[in-house]
Parts: C-alpha cells; structure tokens; sequence
C-alpha cells in the first residue's frame, strides 16, 4: 500500500511540473513574435513587390522612372550621378525568389487557417509563380523551377529547361483559370480586399487578368508555334474564341495598375524633386521618332518641345520637328552637354511632376491585350478583324493620355526655358482629326501580314511608354521593332544585349547546376549575348 502511495505521489509530481513546464513557456511566449502571419497580409508584401515598390522582386526596377525603361529606350539618363545607360546586366538577380518564397508560405497559411486546396490565395499565388517564372526564364533563359523554392531542403537546385519552364507557365494560367471559375461561382470573398493592392478582392477581375497575361506569353512564343507541347496557337484560339470560359479584359479599368498615393506611395517624379532631377531625364531617340515619324499627337503628352530648336516659334513650339531625343548609345558626355543646350526634349513637366499621384503603373493592360489579339489574327492563329483590334489599342492608349479622339483638338502644356515651378506651364492648343491620322500609310494597318504586325508592335511599344515592365524590350528583341540604338553608351561593345547573365553568386554557391545549365543551353559563356531557346 505504501509503495502504491509513493508512486501516485511521484506520478503528481510529474503532472505538476509538466502544468509548471507549459505556464512557463507560457509565459515566455514573445506576443511580438507570430509564429505565423495571415496569408492576407502576405498578399500585400507580394503584390507591392510586384508593383516594383517593395524590397525585392522588381527585377532591376519595375516602376516609371527606372532603369527597365532606360532599356526600354523610352528616356535616358544624362547626368551620372544618377545613373547612365548601359545593360548592367552581367549579374543578374535572383530577387524573385524571394517573392516566390513568400507565395509559398501565403498559400500555406491560407490552408492552415482552413481554406481548401482551391482558394483564393492559391488561384492568385499561380498567376504570380507565372508571372515571375516568365520574367525569369525571359530574361537568363533556364532558370531554377522543378527544385526552386525548397529553401534548405535543396539549396543547390537544377536549372529547367526553358520549354519546359514556358509550358509550366501556361499550366498554371490554365488552372488559375479554372479555379478562379470555380471561386467565383461559389462567390467566395475570402480573398483580402485591403491587402490587394491591385483588385481589391474581386475574383472575376483576377480571372480576366490571368487570360490577358496569357495571351502575352503566348505572343512571346510567336517563333514556336510548331511545338506540339505548347501549342501555341490553338491556346491562343481558345482564349479568344471561349470568353466565357476564358474571360479577358474589356476596358482599361481591368488594367492590373499599380496606383500611386499622395502619402504612402509617392510618384517617382513629383513637385519635391523637381528642382533636383527634371533635367537630368531627356527623352530617348527611338521613343520620340517613333511617335514623330507619324505625326502622332500623343508626343505633346510625354515629352516637351527641345527649345533650342524652337527659337523665336514660342507661340506655337507644338510642332513636331520640334520634338527630339538623345540616342541610348551616346556617351554621357555628349548628352549632357546636348541636354543642358536645349537640343533634346525632356519628359512634360506638367503630366510628370505636377503632381504625387502621377499615372498608374500598368502591369498587364487592356491596350496591350488589343495589339496581341490584333498580332495573332495577322498570324493567322485565330480569325477575326486585326483592324478592329489594333484601332481599339490605339485609341485606348490615346485615351489614357487625356486625347479625345472624337474632339478636332487638346491642349499640350509644355514649360518654357527660364521657369522653375510646373506651376508655369502654359497651354498650347494642338488641332488633332484621328481620321486623318489613321489614314496615313504608316498608321493604318496593311495588308500585308508581315508589315502589319511590324505596325501592331510599334504601336504597342508607344502605348506601354513607362509601363509594363520588359515587354517593350521583349518585343524589340522578339521582332526587332522599333529600332533600338546601340553604341558605346549602352556598355557590352555597343551592343544590346538579348539576355541577363546569370547572378555571380550561383557560380559560388550553386557551380555545378550552373555549369550543366550554360552546357544543355549551348552557351560558350555566360554573358549578354547568347541565344536562348526562345530566340532561336
């Protein structure tokens, strides 16, 4: 009896020190450290990433004002101490990752808080694992997929072959699709409104946007429609032809839109910086030329008037032998010199420094989305008015820049020499008939399929001036419109890159994936102008 009475005492003792044990870690909890974050607030991290705003993830600087656009041959810097124009791009980044990263965990939480296999943070985590991967293999060629993302599990992971990657990317557009259907016939809100930074919460906006984004990727593969994996154009036909299954944007207003914020979120250009920058920014050469070579109004919009050609004409400078830009490939030097005499055109102060707000960074747009359906009917992957498409785009596009096109005419405000404050501006009226800018052989669509698509991707890139990211470079190097400029300012010999090399850190950390990647590729090196499989 006695030893069945020392052992209950034993056994409470272990029970108390057990109760002990847990107040105590208890206690020791840090409330200022979650062990786990909502899967909505992940959301907000990611999609600022995404916009080019946040600490990783831009992929060399995403906003207006940044260096993408440099390459984008849209504007140039003059002045080095903030910056130059040269491809920087012999060590490339891996940033993305670090956004993915954070996909997978936003997706994890959301099913540890119970959501289902199919939810919202799933359906939009596809689209961006899309989106990146598609940046990503665009920009180095294989990249990291198969075995990506398994943090220390495998830190020295594969590089996927870039069909391969490009066929995931499709694949996870397709289930996007799919689920975000589902979704919204459940009428799921479950997604957080405050957190999404582009849609506020609206499932079927999502789903227009994974369909848009499609199209570009497959605009993109306009050089591998024989590959039966893809199948490039059936995929294309199938959007286009299926809007209830496959929904696209209808108006701007889908536009996936970065919009800025007079007090959280800045435009990159704005009344604070005006005295320190505005004339360290002149326009580029191939932007300016090709809205000038036919006689498009929406140059009195962007740029401003180079004054030193103007001379005595100040009561009309809206004229558009006034308008000129500075080639990329010029040494700083020259363009500065160039730029403090006036010769060259600067960015509108009024539309670009007048305000905090600025425009919205457009991502994935309604604009472009007409210029690609347009593209594949003249490619004869799917029928219909190419025409009708490309007008649309057109008209869209000079929309978004304040022109009416059914009004004889706007008002231009450009600054004149001498002023300091964008308050200054005056206002210079431009008379504008559409019709007869459509009528101009240049503009109005051919007949030709090979001219016309040259026609449909010029517009385009005028149309994604400071927006879309890469796109503008993608498609100069997928078709080689417009005409980019080399020379020894853009560095790389004076010649414009068609690849990121890989970042330097993987030849440390991850040699030997490295090595093999540069070997099934074909690359003699890993440097700037090796051709992927995408180009060839």
């Amino acid at each position: 009896m006695k030893q069945i009475k020392n052992i209950s005492l034993f056994l409470l003792g272990v029970l108390l020190l057990a109760s002990c044990t847990k107040k105590i870690q208890e206690l020791q909890a840090d409330p200022n450290k979650p062990t786990s974050v909502p899967a909505g607030l992940i959301l907000g991290t990611v999609l600022t990433d995404m916009a080019g705003n946040g600490s990783a993830g831009s992929l060399g600087g995403l906003n207006s004002w940044n260096n993408v656009h440099n390459w984008n041959q849209y504007f140039c810097n003059n002045y080095d101490y903030y910056g130059n124009n040269i491809y920087s791009w012999t060590n490339g980044s891996f940033d993305p990752y670090l956004v993915l990263k954070n996909v997978v965990q936003m997706e994890r939480e959301a099913v540890v808080k119970g959501a289902s296999s199919v939810n919202p943070y799933e359906a939009v985590g596809r689209f961006i694992r899309a989106y990146y991967f598609y940046n990503l293999t665009s920009l180095f060629g294989d990249v990291p997929l198969t075995q990506a993302l398994q943090g220390s599990a495998n830190p020295t992971p594969s590089y996927t072959q870039q069909q391969q990657v490009f066929a995931y990317i499709l694949n996870q557009l397709d289930t996007a699709n799919t689920h975000f259907a589902t979704l919204i016939a459940n009428n799921d809100q479950t997604l957080s409104a405050s957190q999404d930074l582009f849609y506020q919460g609206n499932l079927s906006k999502w789903q227009k946007l994974v369909n848009a984004f499609k199209l570009r990727v497959l605009i993109q593969l306009s050089s591998k429609t024989s590959d039966a994996t893809l199948n490039v154009a059936a995929q294309f036909a199938n959007i286009v032809n299926n809007p209830s299954k496959y929904p696209i944007f209808t108006s701007q207003a889908d536009d996936m839109a970065a919009k800025y914020d007079a007090t959280y979120l800045q435009y990159p250009f704005n009344p604070s910086n005006f005295g320190s920058i505005a004339q360290r920014n002149n326009m580029a050469d191939t932007y300016v030329k090709a809205l000038t070579t036919i006689n498009d109004p929406r140059v009195f919009v962007t740029c401003e008037p180079a004054w030193a050609l103007v001379g005595s004409d100040t009561l009309q400078p809206a004229k558009f032998q006034y308008f000129v830009g500075a080639s990329t490939g010029l040494p700083l030097s020259i363009m500065y010199g160039n730029a403090s005499a006036n010769l060259y055109s600067f960015p509108n102060r009024k539309r670009y420094y007048s305000t905090f707000t600025g425009e919205p960074d457009v991502l994935v747009g309604f604009k472009e989305q007409n210029f690609n359906i347009a593209e594949g009917i003249e490619r004869g992957w799917v029928s219909g008015n190419a025409e009708s498409y490309y007008k649309t785009g057109i008209i869209e596009s000079m929309k978004f820049y304040g022109i009416d096109v059914t009004q004889p005419g706007f008002n231009a405000y450009f600054l004149p020499p001498g002023k300091t404050s964008t308050t200054q501006v005056t206002p210079y009226n431009v008379s504008f008939n559409f019709a007869n800018y459509y009528a101009q052989p240049a503009v109005q669509l051919s007949s030709n399929p090979a001219t016309a698509i040259q026609q449909i991707v010029l517009q385009k890139y005028i149309a994604m001036f400071q927006n879309s990211g890469y796109e503008a470079y993608y498609n100069w190097r997928r078709t080689g419109v417009p005409a980019f400029e080399g020379g020894s300012g853009v560095g790389n010999n004076g010649i414009i890159p068609i690849r990121w090399a890989y970042p330097v850190s993987e030849q440390a950390q991850n040699a030997a994936n490295w090595k093999t990647a540069l070997q099934s590729q074909q690359f003699s090196a890993d440097d700037l102008n090796q051709k992927m499989w995408l180009l060839k």
